[in-house]
Parts: structure tokens; C-alpha cells; sequence
């Protein structure tokens, strides 16, 4: 018999129930930020100021507008009915780190920088993602990160009485290692551009496989919109993938 379970938590304000999922995801930005400005302190940054700035704004813009349309793919039944709050509301982290890709690689293209600008991002960015997944496993089922049923001994009843794959104590567990991983290449001769390359390949790859342990929807062959942006990743990161491959294999 399963007890009853606690999800989703919830805090009152003004008699009305709200999730911490908000708070969290105000917090991952608040802390992603300020860790970024703390790295920068650290580095000689080949790249002026206002040059990053229009950067981040790029990436900023793009994520917002590819979070929102790899969301909305997810479940492509509502492209029949899509409306400006449907659209609003949908969000993916898959869309928002593919629609920045974008969004930088853009803006860089106009203000004529053309040196790799992204491993300074990816700690920060780990670490705003472990916060904001917080919040997202505090909303049980009310979030649809949840996974698929299980027996496994990971499962958990999170809000619906059945015992589910908790998907995102899974990528909390993966992005802390992640971050163990680019912390520990730190005197590797890796090119400028190869951290933030190898962290978009691996959590790309984790959320291509852990898709399958979720409900999603097909989009195209059988595979979901989160499936399809990880295929792109992987096509668009070919020639890194083959060259850090050969790279750790010439060392073992």
C-alpha cells in the first residue's frame, strides 16, 4: 500500500496555493548569473564587455523563443489549436539551450566575433539547471517532466498514487557529475569552445535516452521534438564528437 503522497508542494500566500517551482526558477536565474559574473573574475575575457552583453541578450532571445517552440512540439496535437497563452506557458530547457545556441551564434555573426564564447556559461548553467529541476520535482505530476511507471526501486508515487521514474532527481544526479567532469578537465589542452561543447553533447544525450522513460508524444518515426533537438545537437557537434572521442581513446 502506498502512502499518501506528499507532491506537489505547494506554500499558501493570500489564500491561494502556489508552487515553489516559481521561486526556484527565480533562483536559478539569480545564482546563474552571479556565478558567471564570479568566473569572469577569473579570466582574461577576449571578448569586450559590451560584446558579451549582446551575447547573453542573444542568448536570451533565442531561448525564450526555442523553449517555447520545442515545448509546443512536444505535444503536437495543440498546433491545431495553438494560441499566444498556449505558447507562452510551454517551456523545455531542450529549446531554450537550442533556440540560445541559435540566438548567440546569430548575434555573434552580426557584431563579428568569432571566437568561441561558451565555456565560460557552463557552470553557471549547471548549476541554474540543478536549481530550476528543484523546483521542477517539487511539482510532482503538475509538471510533465515526470516519468513513465516503474518497479524499479527508484520509483516514486508523485501525486497520481503510482510509482513512477522520478526523472528529475535523475538529471539532478547526472548534472552534479556533469559538473565533477568539466571541473576535473581544467588542465586539459582543450580547445576554447570544447567545455561548452562536450556539456551540450552529454546532457543532450542524457535527455535522449531518458525521453524514452517518459510519456511522450511522437513527433515524427516515433520520436518527440526533445529526440529530434538532440539528433541536430549531436549532427551539429559531429566533428567535435569524433575529435574528443579520438582524443580519449588516444589516452586510454
Amino acid at each position: 500500500m502506498l502512502l499518501k503522497s506528499l507532491f506537489p508542494f505547494q506554500f499558501e500566500l493570500f489564500g491561494n496555493q502556489y508552487h515553489y517551482h516559481y521561486i526556484f526558477e527565480t533562483l536559478a536565474f539569480i545564482i546563474g548569473v552571479r556565478l558567471y559574473y564570479f568566473y569572469k573574475k577569473g579570466i582574461k575575457d577576449p571578448i569586450s564587455d559590451e560584446n558579451r552583453l549582446w551575447i547573453m541578450l542573444g542568448a536570451m532571445l533565442g531561448a525564450l523563443i526555442g523553449s517555447r517552440v520545442i515545448a509546443v512540439l512536444e505535444t503536437p496535437e495543440v498546433l491545431h489549436h495553438l494560441s499566444f497563452s498556449v505558447l507562452y506557458q510551454s517551456k523545455t530547457i531542450v529549446g531554450g539551450l537550442l533556440g540560445g545556441l541559435f540566438g548567440v551564434e546569430l548575434i555573434k555573426k552580426i557584431i563579428g566575433v568569432n571566437i568561441a564564447s561558451g565555456d565560460i556559461y557552463v557552470i553557471p548553467i549547471l548549476v541554474a539547471l540543478i536549481i530550476g529541476r528543484i523546483g521542477c520535482f517539487s511539482m510532482g505530476i503538475d509538471e510533465p517532466t515526470y516519468g513513465i511507471p516503474t518497479h524499479f526501486f527508484t520509483g516514486m508515487d508523485l501525486g497520481d498514487g503510482i510509482l513512477r521514474h522520478p526523472i528529475m532527481l535523475y538529471e539532478m544526479v547526472y548534472l552534479i557529475l556533469l559538473i565533477f567532469l568539466i571541473n576535473g578537465l581544467k588542465n586539459e589542452t582543450l580547445i576554447n569552445g570544447d567545455r561548452f561543447k562536450l556539456f551540450m553533447a552529454l546532457y543532450f544525450l542524457f535527455r535522449f535516452c531518458v525521453e524514452f522513460i517518459k510519456p511522450y508524444h511522437s513527433l515524427f518515426l516515433n520520436l518527440s521534438s526533445i529526440h529530434w533537438s538532440a539528433l541536430f545537437i549531436f549532427i551539429y557537434y559531429y566533428k567535435f564528437i569524433i575529435r574528443i572521442s579520438k582524443q580519449i581513446l588516444h589516452k586510454r
